[in-house]
């Protein structure tokens, strides 16, 4: 279950404090997310959680325009894949949650969508909601353009910052750059537009400028109890992370031919006793195109595309949570859903 409040608020009402039991997976919490997951648990107490002295805890959104790399930067945070990467703009469509506990510190970073700026339609305004709601309530925002450059696009991500709230600039794809004595006017630039609190030229996929990264970011976190366990690393679901998987690696292996409002639905998500493992997960799957040009594209010739698509899902997930997994994957047409707001919020966008 998701929610703008941050855990462990006291001000939260009874009812706000029985519905999240942790579904444990190895090495990872996962939380459930929509109101059946919910319902169908059993009804328990959540205890507030216990000051510690020298804990700290804070909320870190990280924004940017679509394809600048955000995902990639927090799974790289968070130590684990949570967030589905591909070289498709505009791939996340939810609020992700991923944590990170180091040492007394707990980081609890906030993946968005990257802000629509070209179509109006009902998913593309649905996301950009999603992102406006992410930085309004926290304690950091991770500003994220490639280094050297800003757009116009990175202009409206900017002008959605409000004031009050630190604003570090990650200069991302550092590796990109040829000549790094640009930098240095390029940060002059930049810090003419806004009242960025640091700067932070870096590459997501160097490990040690990750390990900087969180050095920065510990200093802006409150001093107060974790919101989460130790272990915990996102407050998605299992379901909700079967359905990003296979919607990445329909981005993946499509290509650019296949347009960006494809869609994932999970029709079944079963678990049961493993022979062979301790867990066992059947999980169906609809693939949503708007097209049946598109649909024969998903499937490929002998419905290669599509058996490609389940398998690699497939080991994916059974490496992510630890269980034997079948996965059955269906493709259906469903005109121009993403300009509908009755389907789009029936297909879980808020």
């Amino acid at each position: 279950m998701s929610t703008d409040k941050k855990p462990g608020e006291a001000e939260r009402t009874a009812h706000e404090q029985i519905v999240r039991r942790p579904v444990q997976i190895a090495g990872v919490t996962i939380q459930p997310r929509d109101s059946a997951e919910a319902a169908a648990l059993p009804v328990e107490p959540l205890a507030a959680p216990v000051a510690v002295e020298g804990q700290r805890c804070g909320l870190v959104a990280i924004v940017g325009k679509p394809n600048v790399g955000k995902s990639t930067l927090l799974n790289a945070l968070v130590g684990q894949k949570i967030s589905i990467t591909s070289r498709k703009a505009q791939t996340t469509r939810h609020r992700i949650t991923g944590i990170r506990t180091q040492g007394a510190n707990q980081f609890v970073f906030v993946d968005t969508p990257g802000f629509q700026t070209i179509h109006g339609t009902a998913l593309n305004k649905s996301l950009n909601k999603t992102v406006v709601g992410a930085v309004g309530d926290v304690d950091l925002v991770l500003f994220v353009v490639e280094a050297g450059s800003f757009t116009t696009a990175d202009a409206k991500v900017l002008a959605l910052l409000k004031p009050g709230i630190p604003v570090l600039l990650v200069a991302n794809k550092l590796d990109n750059v040829h000549r790094r004595g640009d930098i240095a006017p390029w940060l002059g630039e930049m810090q003419e537009r806004h009242a960025f609190t640091e700067f932070f030229p870096m590459s997501a996929k160097q490990p040690k400028d990750i390990e900087r990264l969180l050095g920065v970011c510990e200093k802006y976190l409150p001093e107060q109890a974790w919101w989460h366990g130790e272990d915990e690393l996102t407050d998605r679901s299992e379901k909700f992370l079967a359905s990003e998987m296979v919607r990445e690696k329909l981005f993946r292996l499509t290509g650019d031919e296949l347009p960006y409002t494809s869609t994932v639905v999970i029709d079944k998500f079963d678990e049961e006793p493993g022979r062979t493992s301790k867990r066992m997960l059947r999980i169906a799957a609809t693939i949503v195109v708007e097209r049946e040009g598109h649909k024969a594209m998903v499937i490929g010739d002998k419905g290669e595309k599509l058996k490609r698509i389940g398998t690699e899902t497939r080991m994916e997930l059974e490496k992510l949570l630890d269980a034997k997994v079948f996965i059955e994957l269906w493709v259906k047409v469903r005109s121009g859903w993403a300009d509908d707001e009755a389907r789009v919020r029936s297909f879980g966008y808020e």
